[in-house]
Parts: C-alpha cells; sequence; structure tokens
C-alpha cells in the first residue's frame, strides 16, 4: 500500500518547484511513515536549486520537518502512531564518525543527505506514470505532505510543543546555536563576530548569548537585520557596506575576536574574520559558497588559528533539539522570532520574501 502525497517537486537547477501528485512507498521495517505539519525553508535548498549542490532530477527537497507519526516500520523503537516529531540530517550511524559521537560527519554524508535515495539505493516517490522521483533529501525531502524517515533521523518532540513550531530546528536553527555551543564550546566571557544575520547566524548569535559571550558582533549589509540582531543579543553592529568590517573587530575588541563564525560563504567575508581574529582563535565555515569560490589565506593570516568546517552544529539532534526547545521555554532562546509561515502553496513566495530579506525563516504549513 503507498501514500499519495502533495509535493513540490524540482526538475533542475533555477527551475521554479512544481506542485504534484506522487506517490510515497511504504516505510522500510527501521522507518516511520510522517504526515508532515510544518518545514522550514533552508539556504541549502536554495543552494541545491541554484546549483551550487549537484543532485539528480527531478527531486523532493526540503530537510527541516515535523509532523505526527502515521505508521512505524516494523523494527522501530521509541516510536508510536500519534507521537510528533522533528526530522533531521541522515548519517548512517555505522561509521567511524558516527560510532565516535559524531553524527554530522558521517562518511556517507553526501550519499545520504543529497543521493535521492536510501542507504540501500531504493527511492521513495514515484510520479503518476510510476517514474522515479528522488528524495530522502537529508533522509526526509519534507516539501511533501507526507514523508518517510529512517527512525534514527527522527527526534520525538516534548510534549505540549507546537508541531509546527519545530520544523526550522531540524538544520538552520540547530547549525547556527551548535555552531557556538558545540562545534567551537564558546566559554563564557568570550568575544565572537557572526557574519551574516539569516536565521543560521541569528541562532548563532542567541546561542553566543546562551553561551555568555560578553562581546558579540553582526555584521551584515542591511541595517535592520542588525536591528534584529541587536534585539537576539547581538552588543556591536558592523555593516559592512559603510564600514571597514575587520577595522572595527579590531577596535571594538582590542586586538580581534577570539571566536568568529561566517555563515554567508562568502571568501572576502571569511578573508575579514580571518585578518580580524588573534592568534590561537577559531573560526567556524557554515555558509555554502558558490561552485569553485578560494579563500587566500596567507600563511601569516592563518597562522595559529583554527579553521573549522561547521556541519549541522556538530549537533546529535535527538539531544541537541530538546535542548534547544527547553532553552526556548526558559525564555533564553527566541527562534520563534525568527519565523515567518507560508501555506506550503506559496512555497515561492517564500522563497522571494528569504532571497530579498523580508523573511529570516520561512516556515510552510501544510494544508
Amino acid at each position: 500500500m503507498t501514500t499519495s502525497v502533495r509535493a513540490a517537486v524540482l526538475h533542475g537547477v533555477d527551475e521554479p518547484f512544481r506542485f504534484e501528485d506522487l506517490t510515497l512507498a511504504d516505510p522500510n521495517p527501521d522507518e516511520v511513515l510522517v504526515k508532515i505539519v510544518a518545514t522550514g525553508l533552508c539556504h541549502t535548498d536554495l543552494a541545491v536549486q541554484h546549483g551550487h549542490i549537484p543532485v539528480a532530477f527531478p527531486i523532493v527537497l526540503g530537510h527541516e520537518g515535523a509532523g505526527i507519526v502515521e505508521q512505524v516500520g516494523s523494527a522501530v523503537q521509541g516510536f508510536e502512531v500519534g507521537d510528533a516529531v522533528g526530522l533531521s540530517y541522515a548519517a548512517c550511524g555505522h561509521c567511524r564518525n558516527c560510532l565516535a559521537g559524531r553524527k554530522a560527519y558521517c562518511l556517507e554524508f553526501m550519499t545520504l543527505n543529497f543521493g535521492g535515495v536510501r542507504e540501500d539505493g531504493t527511492t521513495t516517490l514515484a510520479a503518476a506514470d510510476g517514474t522515479a522521483v528522488h528524495g530522502n533529501f537529508f533522509g526526509q525531502s519534507s516539501f511533501a505532505t507526507h514523508a518517510i524517515a529512517a527512525a534514527k533521523n527522527v527526534v520525538k518532540l516534548p510534549e505540549g510543543i507546537p508541531v509546527e513550531l519545530a520544523g526550522p530546528l531540524g538544520c538552520g536553527i540547530q547549525t547556527g546555536a551548535g555552531t557556538v555551543l558545540n562545534s567551537l564550546d564558546v566559554p563564557a566571557g568570550s568575544t565572537i563576530v557572526v557574519a551574516g544575520t539569516g536565521a543560521v547566524g541569528l541562532s548563532a548569535i542567541m546561542g553566543a548569548k546562551v553561551a555568555g559571550a560578553t562581546t558579540i558582533i553582526a555584521v551584515d549589509v542591511i541595517p535592520e537585520r542588525l536591528e534584529f540582531a541587536k534585539r537576539l543579543g547581538a552588543t556591536h553592529l558592523i555593516n559592512g557596506k559603510n564600514e571597514d568590517t575587520t577595522a572595527r573587530i579590531l577596535e571594538i575588541t582590542g586586538g580581534g575576536a577570539q571566536f568568529a563564525v561566517d555563515t554567508t560563504g562568502v571568501a572576502p567575508v571569511i578573508a575579514q574574520l580571518i585578518q580580524a581574529t588573534p592568534l590561537g582563535s577559531k573560526i567556524a565555515l557554515v555558509g555554502v559558497p558558490k561552485p569553485g569560490s578560494t579563500i587566500d589565506l596567507g600563511l601569516v593570516a592563518a597562522a595559529g588559528k583554527t579553521l573549522v568546517g561547521a556541519i549541522e552544529g556538530d549537533s546529535i539532534p535527538q539531544n541537541f533539539i530538546p535542548e534547544l526547545i527547553a532553552l526556548h521555554q526558559a525564555g533564553r532562546f527566541p527562534f520563534d522570532e525568527l519565523i515567518t509561515t507560508y501555506p506550503f502553496e506559496q512555497l515561492e513566495q517564500a522563497i522571494a520574501d528569504t532571497q530579498s530579506g523580508a523573511t529570516v525563516k520561512a516556515v510552510l504549513v501544510m494544508p
């Protein structure tokens, strides 16, 4: 028995999403079928749409899903029909990095999250004429009314949490906060600069405030976003369009920030952060760069510094997402302020508003 789903299908680079009726296969023994309630729109989805990350087409994207379990595979333990869940990235669970507790660095990460098929190579989605549609994007493909996910990348949500609120925690917000709290392990009293004040950057700023950083510098070129960053915890603002970013960071910190996070993926911005950090500093690179981008580090500028290519904020979703929810309930991580909701059918409007900067974090709500 298959499930009929309404999905947003991408047929090629720079093409618009098309809403189509597809069939979704039954879950395997280790999988669950989830009725999607809401899903976040992430810049990784847009990076795929614009060809910055290669995938096979046609494909259903979406990787910040949240919903209700409708069917449970025969080998699944810990989940029942009716459970409210969030979906996060896929990991094999048995490579050396997974076994060492570093699921975000699974050696099969690219294949499992961008390959468009299950770990066993089978597809989950099919068009009306029976032709295969690539799915399993980040182990879910949640730009659809239903999704199949392996139980190991499903997170049971605490009781009483609005399900639609949990969607964006699966990637972008988890990545921003986790980069500060896990990847960099920023201690209290630290100085940190965050370049880019989209959803990931603002989550990093909120994470820095949670960590107890006392100098939190936000860098962007959109004044409204900088003011938003200030409201969420930034202590200093730099408009990179009007100011010398490196010089201002050095001035504010008295010699350089101990920690830096880049969410832009823009090579000149990353170079500025490297120049604005002292010996012993740590710089996390989170943004998705355009293909072919390079950074001219220079041996002197990079000497004595650690560059971290952070993935998913070094998070174990089953632990970290409930922690972020607890922080939110305590009033210390107000990520809901980033969210603007859109009906699923308004996906293109959500994309336009995200790209223009009108919306920080778009969340698509299913009918």
